[in-house]
């Protein structure tokens, strides 16, 4: 089996689909000759010809609004949108007419595009390249939120949503695009070829939306992440020495609740932990999804770990950023609650 880090998976995945499927095409700023800001889609021109792997302009409006017309049609888009920062253009196109055409149809039309785009810190890119929006997309009926912690995950996830007939939503942790990050930003590196979820077949396979991986079991509480966090919370976790469940979601909507539900009944305690600002974030969600579902197994109040409520701030990058420091005195407030 090969052994690939976040980017070649991702190709793998779309390289698999535009073989499989020739209504699959693939399109956004720099993605066709040059193969994309991060080199997701290297090749894949070369290989595939210039009407399955092209370029745009710089107009994220017009490159969702065509991939919309496109699903319509009967084609299968997969769109880049080079940052998450840069998506807010399209922000109405998502909204007002992908998300609703199944609906406001009534079923005679579907747009079934996945948008791929980099989002969250960690890389110094300042508060226009360092952005998580994803709650934005949550609110949204009838778009799919996926987000993968894993090159394993992310080439069968990506599969998934590009067979799906819904809008998919896919936001890749840009952090650990070539390996996991515990957090330690002062530490060396570690590649993905050192984790086992590096190991990743070659041809199709897929893994479901809508379901969440228990990346470690454990009694003393659960903490639920996503992307980046999920490697963060296992530092923390190893470095508190706490017996906790880690749950990464992969997908936010629709969400894994029977998951989470079993998890907490379980351990009794719950922290919550993403890179977005805190206010309105997915976690305040979640967090009112395990108090509906989980209220009389609770034995302290929910922790939530987050972005603050500021611009992602360059100068204080890992002041910002939730590191296993700030996971862990959630954990202990947790158990000592």
């Amino acid at each position: 089996m090969a052994t690939m880090n976040m980017i070649q998976a991702l190709n793998s995945a779309m390289d698999v689909m535009l073989t499989r499927d020739p209504n699959v095409l693939i399109y956004g700023e720099d993605v066709g000759f040059f193969g994309g800001v991060f080199r997701a889609t290297d090749g894949l021109q070369k290989k595939h010809g210039l009407h399955r792997c092209f370029d745009t302009p710089i107009g994220e409006s017009g490159i969702v609004a065509t991939a919309i017309g496109m699903g319509a049609y009967g084609l299968r888009p997969v769109i880049e949108i080079q940052f998450a920062d840069y998506i807010y253009p399209a922000y109405d196109q998502l909204v007002s007419e992908a998300a609703r055409l199944r609906y406001r149809s009534a079923g005679d039309f579907w747009a079934p595009l996945t948008l791929r785009t980099p989002y969250g810190g960690g890389i110094f890119g300042g508060q226009t390249h360092s952005q998580s929006p994803e709650a934005l997309f949550t609110h949204v009926a009838g778009l799919k939120t996926v987000i993968p912690s894993t090159p394993y995950d992310a080439k069968g996830l990506l599969i998934s949503a590009i067979e799906d007939d819904d809008p998919v939503m896919f936001f890749e942790p840009k952090r650990i695009y070539n390996g996991p990050f515990d957090g330690h930003h002062d530490r060396a590196v570690t590649p993905w070829s050192k984790h086992v979820a590096s190991e990743v077949p070659e041809g199709h396979y897929t893994v479901p939306l809508g379901k969440a991986a228990i990346r470690r079991e454990g009694d003393a509480l659960t903490v639920l992440a996503y992307g980046t966090m999920v490697h963060v919370a296992l530092a923390a976790v190893e470095e508190t020495g706490i017996d906790a469940e880690v749950i990464d979601l992969r997908t936010l909507m629709p969400v894994d609740i029977d998951t989470i539900t079993a998890s907490i009944e379980k351990t009794g305690r719950c922290v919550i932990v993403h890179e977005a600002t805190r206010t309105s974030g997915y976690g305040a969600e979640l967090s009112a999804l395990v108090q509906e579902n989980c209220f009389y197994h609770l034995e302290a109040p929910i922790e939530r770990v987050a972005g603050w409520d500021t611009p992602y701030p360059h100068a204080f990058e890992w002041q910002y950023f939730p590191g296993p420091k700030r996971i862990a005195d959630a954990m202990r407030r947790a158990m000592e609650g």
